[in-house]
């Protein structure tokens, strides 16, 4: 069986962990710091901070910003559960908007969905290419659009308009206009879960890239306080010569990265450009090649003048097909001994938020790019013998279907 997408684990991983395992320090200390500032290095933004997970960093940045009941958060209807479910967490309403058919957050709708309740913006760069940040960017600063704004809090007035949150659970490494991932917002939130492009099993990072009326530094010091419940010093710090005493200034949460995780990380970055994103652009381009010789597949875009996506996730569409029958595909390919699956099930599909008065049959694109798509296999290890498994599996699958 050909897996959907295993992580990379290799020599140099494992020795960089055993190595962390026998310094003496595990959790929260110097590799993280390393980590935090080889992120920066990377992406171009003014400071990080690496959390537990995407979803922690998500969170922690709504409830830095102030975001609490009675607000009002946008996202697209075409997204993890994550982008949504932090929202809930804060006591305020996610509003969902459609996609384009690149999958990506539709710009019309958000102008659309900007009501005196808005107080942040969440776009997700899906499958790993960027959505049309100067659009976004642009429109929350639009005189109109900030008229719109109330704030509540310091930091939202400080801010005076939409905060824009970018989800790029997906996209380390992508490229817009010249500029990475990480550096194309106020504020970007990447995940290193297990199976993202660069893991560090779970973790995430917080990428902060406020105007310069912001000290971006001195907010991720007090980030790094919130996600250690408060507390003015880590277990690093405090085991200093006479650095033991510490302070709680709020009750704050525990999302901090440990350096276990980082090392995984420190690893995986320094390689990243030259290796991993080569690896996976030579999968995304065989794919391409060889379903473009068939007029059922509609290829995704993952490369445009401006744009470069990190090649995270490859969603090959089937034109002219339903839900019903990209599923029999899906179980026809997974007895042929590959695993594909799909990104993602649209959330106003999903129970619960249903159950807040959400109808797919508003989000007509959200729901056609799903009923159509299939994620394909892309992963580090995976042999161009296998690409080539795939691609049979795939295309016997679809034409024996009728």
């Amino acid at each position: 069986m050909i897996p959907f997408s295993p992580p990379r684990m290799d020599r140099k991983i494992i020795d960089e962990v055993i190595d962390t395992l026998n310094s003496g320090w595990i959790t929260t200390g110097p590799k993280v710091k390393k980590f935090e500032e080889k992120i920066t290095e990377y992406a171009g933004h003014k400071a990080t901070l690496c959390t537990s997970s995407g979803s922690a960093g998500l969170e922690l940045m709504l409830r830095w910003f102030g975001v609490q009941q009675g607000d009002e958060v946008i996202v697209p209807a075409y997204t993890y559960c994550a982008t949504a479910n932090v929202i809930v967490h804060c006591g305020a309403k996610p509003v969902f908007v459609d996609v384009e058919d690149d999958f990506n957050i539709s710009i019309k709708k958000i102008e659309e969905a900007v009501t005196d309740k808005t107080k942040v913006i969440i776009p997700v760069d899906l499958a790993g290419f960027p959505c049309d940040y100067d659009e976004i960017n642009s429109l929350v600063r639009r005189k109109d659009i900030v008229e719109k704004f109330i704030p509540d809090t310091n930091e939202q007035k400080q801010l005076g308009r939409i905060l824009i949150l970018a989800d790029a659970a997906h996209s380390i490494g992508a490229v817009y206009k010249g500029k990475k991932a990480g550096n194309l917002t106020d504020i970007t939130v990447y995940s290193f879960h297990a199976v993202k492009n660069l893991t560090t099993a779970e973790g995430g990072a917080v990428c902060l890239n406020l105007h310069d009326s912001f000290n971006n530094q001195e907010i991720q010091q007090y980030l790094k306080v919130k996600s250690l419940h408060g507390q003015t010093k880590d277990a690093f710090s405090k085991t200093q010569i006479g650095s033991w005493r510490y302070d709680i200034i709020e009750p704050g949460y525990k999302y901090n990265m440990t350096d276990i995780q980082a090392a995984m990380g420190l690893v995986e970055l320094e390689r990243y450009d030259v290796d991993m994103l080569v690896r996976r652009k030579q999968i995304f381009d065989a794919y391409s090649e060889a379903f473009s010789e068939y007029n059922w597949a509609w290829i995704p875009t993952y490369e445009t003048d401006y744009k470069k996506s990190s090649y995270h996730a490859y969603l090959l569409r089937i034109k002219s097909i339903d839900e019903a029958q990209r599923d029999r595909i899906i179980q026809k390919i997974s007895e042929k001994g590959v695993a594909v699956n799909v990104h993602f099930i649209p959330l106003p599909m999903m129970t619960y938020y249903k159950a807040l008065g959400n109808d797919i049959k508003n989000y007509p694109q959200a729901y056609e790019n799903f009923s159509k798509e299939i994620s394909l296999p892309v992963y580090y290890d995976l042999t161009d013998e296998q690409v080539q498994q795939v691609i049979e599996a795939v295309v016997e699958s679809i034409e024996k279907s009728g």
